[in-house]
């Protein structure tokens, strides 16, 4: 029989968060939501929810090191992974590897989704794209 040690006790404190809750960043048609981020999870990751209106474009065919996961929540999201789209309704979960070129979009007539985890730190780079969209608004998808 192994003695199970007993855990070791966090700093950190446990996030409780209400439907909506958390940091918004509103961009025009798209808004995120920080559910955790930096000292929150010890740098570790970063946990987010993007909001797009029907009939949006997302942020541009992009890629960057680390994985981006994303679960849609609501709506479907249209996800590009490299070169080929895909269209994720509620419950979709797609890990796209780090330097794989990826974008999303809402391209339906109803409000989408999604929950966004990377891992590293993301919030502090939040103030640059909240500006971006402000002098670059999201468009029509078609």
């Amino acid at each position: 029989m192994t003695t199970r040690k007993p855990a070791r006790k966090s700093a950190r404190k446990p996030i409780v968060l209400p439907p909506s809750g958390g940091r918004p960043y509103p961009m025009g048609r798209i808004r995120a939501v920080f559910k955790a981020d930096g000292d929150e999870t010890a740098r570790a990751y970063s946990i987010s929810e993007w909001w797009l209106e029907p009939n949006t474009t997302g942020p541009g065919a992009h890629a960057h090191p680390e994985d981006d996961v994303f679960f849609v929540i609501e709506g479907t999201m249209s996800i590009l992974i490299g070169k080929k789209w895909i269209d994720a309704p509620p419950g979709s979960f797609v890990l796209v590897p780090g330097g794989v070129t990826h974008d999303f979009e809402n391209r339906s007539q109803q409000r989408a989704g999604m929950l966004n985890f990377t891992p590293g730190v993301f919030e502090p780079e939040m103030e640059g794209i909240a500006q971006w969209f402000k002098d670059h608004p999201a468009g029509d998808v078609r």
